[in-house]
This record gives structure tokens, C-alpha cells and sequence, in this order.
């Protein structure tokens, strides 16, 4: 692959509308992306949503790893061809694991069904009391280990059906005192607090297989970055912790880098390149198109110039390649 082409796998974007339109085909094939992060602005049924899929890659003569956030409750893109599972939160008060992991294989069933490879859960975030409600139901609950158990099910179901789940928001949002689709918050919890509470459930997913984590949009300074650093931006939490203290060997994806708490952090480009040398494989950028051009050019003089490693570009398209091969290979 030239520089363009594994510029491209470490990008999933997200398309307005319903359509395949000149305007999208245009940006994707601009950018090489190589993901595609689907939202209900482009579903309206399972036909149309067939469509242009079919389309897209039709134009661009290739094939999209296709993701979605599809956790259940509030969550969940899809109006229809799905089954409406209840939140995490009460499926944490009610259900065994086995019952969640047979979740896990009907909703691998119904996503590969509709084009999907890749489903953006469980969020294995345990929530504390007086936590801002971004998180709330989405979670399996307050207790770690009952958050474990449920999410390494739910994982089990979802990879064993085909489709690579991804355990959200490292190390923990569990615990934030607002939401960082607004404004940057922190969590000021120390190491001890966190290691008791919010990171076994990430150790239980690598340890289960996780094909994914995303990381999370907010500063945790008493874990040794400066103030004001988010997780997007730190080396000490994504490589030192995630990928080598933890051992995860999948990819890491940020979250969408349009989100408010970035707002302060400069340009989209900067944004990218900040996530990369972090440690982060995949960049979302989920609805602005222009911004994912921007983000290409600024990710290409970054590795013409030196600033970013191209060694490290080829090892995270080595991961996402992995991925690809696994999940999106496999007929529905």
C-alpha cells in the first residue's frame, strides 16, 4: 500500500443521508477511508440501507468495514431488522450472562444480516453515584466484576456470530461528572480507585478476545498526565497502559474526534495526528466530510515530515488488516 492507502485504514467516517451521492463518493474516495461508521441518518430500512451500501462500495470498488453503535436502550440506529434489546443497565439488574451472550449472537445475526461487521459495544464503563447520565443505563452497573461478566459475554455472543465488538470508554467513564459530547470533563479518580473499579472490565475484555477499545474524550490527571490532557491525547494511558502494561493487541479507536470536549484542541487535522501518537489505530471523524479531508492532508505531511512514524502507520494497518480478514471476510 502506498501512504495514501494506509492513511486510509486508519480512518472510519461516517456519510450524511441515504444516498450514495457524488458529494460521498467523492470524499471517500478522497480520503481512502476504509470504515464507515453508520448512524439513523442513513438507515430508513433494511432495503435502502442494502443500497447503498451496495452502492458505495459499487463506486469505489471496494469493500467498507462497516460499524454501528449498537448497544441497546437508548442506543441503537436501526429502526428496523433488529431486535430492540433493553439498556445495559437493566439487562445488569435481570439477566445471566448466558442470556446476555445469547444477545450477543442475535445481534451478530441481524447485523451481518444488514451489512454490518463491527458493533461499538458493550460499553463496560461502571457507573458511580452522581456520574453525568451520558453514561447511566448504558452500563451493566455499579459492581466491576458483574460489569466483567456481562460484557465478556456480550463479546463472546457478538465474535462468535461474525461481528467484532469493542469495549468502550477506556479507561472508564464511568465515573464523569459531565458529557464530553459538550465540554471536556475530568475524573479525578487515583490509580488505586481505578484499578478496583473501572479497569477490570477492560482486563476481562482482552482477556475474552476484544477485537477493539475505544478510548475516551477526558482527562485523568491523577493518573500522571498534565491537567487538561484527554485520554484521546495521552501516550502514558493508550500505549503505556492499554497496549503495553495491558496487553491489548487489537485495534484502539478514538472517539469521534468531532465531539465538544476537543473543540479547544485545535483542527481536525491536529486533532488526528494527536490521536495517532498517542497510540490510537482508528480516527473517527462521524459526520463531517470536509473535516476528513482536512484530517488526510494534515495525517500525510505529519508522516512525510517525520512527525509520525511510518513504521507505526504500517504496524496499525497490519491490526485493522487482521480485523478486516476476520470480520468482514466472513459471509453473513
Amino acid at each position: 500500500m502506498d501512504l495514501d492507502e494506509l492513511i486510509g485504514t486508519r480512518l472510519a467516517i461516517g456519510i450524511p443521508g441515504t444516498e450514495a451521492t457524488d458529494g460521498v463518493i467523492d470524499a471517500l474516495r478522497q480520503t481512502r477511508a476504509q470504515s464507515l461508521v453508520v448512524f439513523s441518518r442513513n438507515f430508513t430500512s433494511p432495503e435502502q440501507f442494502a443500497r447503498l451500501l451496495g452502492r458505495l462500495e459499487e463506486r469505489l470498488e471496494r469493500r467498507l468495514l462497516v460499524m454501528v453503535d449498537h448497544e441497546g436502550g437508548r442506543v441503537i440506529r436501526f429502526s428496523t431488522g433488529v431486535t430492540r434489546f433493553p439498556d445495559a443497565m437493566t439487562a445488569g439488574r435481570a439477566q445471566s450472562p448466558e442470556a446476555i451472550e445469547r444477545q450477543g449472537r442475535v445481534e451478530a445475526e441481524e447485523l451481518r444480516r444488514l451489512g454490518v461487521h463491527v458493533n461499538l459495544a458493550p460499553c463496560v464503563d461502571v457507573v458511580v453515584e452522581d456520574s453525568d447520565p451520558v453514561i447511566g443505563d448504558r452500563s451493566y452497573g455499579r459492581d466491576p466484576a458483574r460489569v466483567a461478566a456481562l460484557a465478556v459475554a456480550r463479546i463472546r455472543g457478538l465474535q462468535g456470530g461474525g461481528v467484532a465488538a469493542c469495549a468502550k470508554h477506556f479507561p472508564g467513564l464511568g465515573a464523569v461528572p459531565r458529557d464530553p459530547h459538550q465540554m471536556l470533563p475530568t475524573i479525578a479518580l487515583d490509580w488505586a480507585a481505578m484499578q478496583r473499579v473501572h479497569l477490570p472490565p477492560f482486563e476481562a475484555a482482552i482477556r475474552a478476545g476484544v477485537a477493539m477499545v475505544m478510548s475516551s474524550h477526558v482527562c485523568y490527571p491523577a493518573l500522571g498526565d498534565p491537567p487538561g490532557l484527554p485520554a484521546t491525547f495521552s501516550r502514558g494511558l493508550i500505549r503505556e497502559l492499554l497496549r503495553a502494561r495491558m496487553g491489548f493487541s487489537g485495534l484502539i479507536l478514538s472517539d469521534d474526534l468531532e465531539m465538544g470536549a476537543l473543540r479547544t484542541f485545535g483542527t481536525m487535522g491536529e486533532s488526528c495526528i494527536r490521536a495517532a501518537e498517542a497510540g490510537h489505530d482508528l480516527l473517527l471523524i462521524c459526520s463531517d466530510l470536509a473535516a476528513a479531508q482536512a484530517a488526510v492532508a494534515a495525517l500525510r505531511e505529519a508522516y512525510e515530515q517525520n512527525r509520525l512514524p511510518l513504521a507505526e502507520l504500517e504496524q496499525s494497518a497490519q491490526r485493522f488488516s487482521k480485523i478486516r480478514q476476520q470480520f468482514l471476510a466472513t459471509p453473513p
